[in-house]
């Protein structure tokens, strides 16, 4: 072995031996003749002393840049009196250099590696440097813990890894295929998974009955902070346990993590919100339960107003209103208040109606906004009652359609909750349940699956999707974590009859339904057990964990926010014997002549 220790782990207990290092110069000073080098490895950093006793090793530490890649033997002693650094494993001891080798030179570094004010550009160009961040090495090694936690409580429990195909059939699972075209089928594609999530249900009906992998998934969909074009899943699926069993299991897994990783105790049970009740309370189906703020709804109460904003909203069929008690919030200024106006406008809010609430006791002349003229008088004390608002406090309003209340009021709960300091500190935990099976997708007039095709309905809910698929709800459930969705599983269909009648309730007729599943519905009749699982996102996880704000620095090699990879230039075009291989020719655009 070319070293005998990490540099980061150099300690007393090595004190008066010769060590062999190697590493990376983090750092070069020349102090009076001697020349200090701190020597980093995934470890740490060690101290390392060239005395100029040492003529042939004196000259070569003279050479010495930062980023070189050094091997040095020499002998471990105390720090001098008053240089300890109770920081590092390192900290009391340096190595005196008695020989020194450049296994390799550097050129100068693009940034240097304790610059916080870094653009993620020029990180995500320089990545491989960028990695040698002491951040991004400690959130890689977290990532690697994470993973082994999961793993030895899933083995622990009875689990078997079974990897599933890369390659696979398109299909329709809600975001786009990143397709593969075949050489030896022209005009014929493999698909990248979406997700395991087919081939996961097929090995319960093979019997596997506790299965898990953690794989990558591939999704070509528009992206945000916390999405990747591929990403890693914890996969999971089980078979004979119900929606309580598999959520207690996955929710003791979680619970565990934490534990193993971070020595810290979530709160148990983990509490249960419906999504309606989410909705409902939080216009969110993910909240931030740390922000104790919640939303109040108004609808009913605005039908007969002469106020049209509030009037109109509230008689669309899809309509909301709803208030949003910030507690303190009159001493808000106007310029907070626009601000927080052109924050939801990013949601779609085309205002932001408030009341301020300034001496409750004197009715309506105790209130100041500019609506109030607007609302009678028996309106405006049914909100103030409604919403428990005392003296000091602000009131904001949302009026839209549902979608649009919901998102723009809360973004702007979550938004004012940190800002202003009610978020509580730690992490809240909990579970939504009780999904609507579909949504209606108003663009193409049809029945859109909430999460995928494949999720079972409540029982005694299978004759809603003949009759009327709005009244079916899921055996579906997602895991939240401060205002992240982490998880997301349901129970599965196992009969062949009902996973028809989900394909009818979305409009895939019999002749697609075969073409695209035709596999899945011949195995579902060959005595499919009761099944259900999850998926969590291990990116998500990580980044949560690691206090990241976005899943890209917890992620070894990313892509940006346009899926491209700026280190290896990808996407990038490929020759053209490739492509006639491929079968496949480029539409070129015809230069348009002047």
């Amino acid at each position: 072995m070319m070293r005998t220790e990490y540099c980061g782990l150099v300690s007393r207990k090595h004190l008066q031996e010769s060590v062999t290092l190697c590493g990376w110069v983090h750092r070069r000073r020349d102090h009076g003749g001697v020349i200090f080098i701190d020597l980093r490895d995934r470890e740490g950093l060690v101290q390392v002393v060239c005395d100029p006793d040492r003529p042939e090793m004196f000259k070569i530490a003279e050479k010495i840049r930062n980023e070189f890649v050094l091997k040095v033997t020499g002998k471990v002693r105390h720090r001098p009196e008053g240089t300890v650094n109770p920081d590092l494993i390192s900290g009391e001891v340096e190595v005196l250099a008695h020989d020194i080798e450049i296994l390799n030179c550097c050129l100068a570094p693009p940034f240097q590696l304790d610059d916080d004010n870094l653009s993620e550009t020029t990180r995500l160009t320089h990545r491989v440097i960028d990695l040698r961040r002491e951040q991004m090495q400690k959130n890689l090694r977290l990532r690697y813990k994470v993973v082994m936690a999961v793993r030895k409580f899933l083995d622990a429990h009875g689990f078997l890894d079974i990897e599933t195909p890369m390659l696979t059939k398109s299909t329709p699972e809600g975001a786009r295929d990143y397709l593969v075209p075949s050489r030896i089928y022209p005009g014929q594609f493999f698909a990248l998974p979406q997700s395991p999530q087919l081939f996961k249900q097929l090995l319960m009906i093979a019997g596997f009955d506790r299965y898990y992998q953690i794989t990558k998934c591939f999704r070509d969909e528009d992206l945000r902070a916390d999405r990747q074009p591929e990403f890693t899943q914890i996969d999971v699926e089980t078979s004979f346990l119900n929606e309580v069993e598999i959520t207690g299991l996955m929710e003791e897994l979680i619970c565990n993590l934490f534990k193993e990783v971070m020595r810290v105790e979530l709160p148990k049970p983990f509490p249960r919100l419906s999504y309606q009740e989410a909705m409902s309370r939080y216009g969110s189906d993910k909240p931030d339960l740390r922000v104790p703020l919640a939303l109040t709804e108004l609808t009913d109460l605005m039908k007969a107003v002469e106020f049209k904003v509030f009037r109109s909203a509230a008689e669309l069929s899809d309509g909301r209103i709803a208030a949003l008690r910030i507690p303190n919030g009159g001493a808000l200024t106007r310029k907070d208040i626009d601000d927080y106006t052109a924050y939801v406008a990013i949601y779609g809010a085309k205002g932001l109606a408030y009341i301020k609430v300034n001496e409750k006791a004197k009715g309506v002349e105790g209130l100041q906004s500019p609506i109030l003229k607007f609302l009678p008088a028996s309106v405006i004390k049914a909100i103030l009652e409604r919403t428990a608002a005392e003296n000091g406090d602000l009131i904001f309003f949302g009026a839209d359609r549902a979608k649009i209340v919901n998102d723009s009021l809360s973004a702007l709960r979550e938004k004012i909750g940190h800002d202003k300091d009610f978020a509580e500190p730690g992490w809240k935990p909990l579970w939504v349940t009780d999904f609507p099976m579909f949504e209606w997708n108003e663009e193409e007039k049809r029945w859109d699956p909430l999460h995928h095709p494949f999720t079972s309905p409540k029982d005694g809910h299978e004759s809603f999707l003949d009759s009327d698929p709005s009244k079916a709800y899921a055996k579906a459930y997602d895991m939240v974590l401060n205002g992240w969705e982490i998880g997301g599983g349901s129970v599965r269909i196992h009969r062949e009859e009902v996973q028809s009648k989900v394909f009818r309730a979305l409009n895939i007729g019999q002749d697609e339904a075969r073409q695209k599943f035709g596999f899945l519905l011949d195995a579902l009749q060959y005595g499919a057990p009761p099944h259900g699982g999850i998926a969590f996102g291990l990116d998500r996880i990580v980044a949560l964990i690691a206090g990241a704000e976005s899943i890209r620095d917890v992620i070894a090699f990313p892509k940006t926010q346009r899926a491209q990879c700026l280190l290896t230039q990808a996407p990038s075009p490929v020759d053209e014997k490739q492509l006639r291989e491929l079968h496949i020719r480029l539409r070129r655009e015809e230069t348009i002549k002047s």
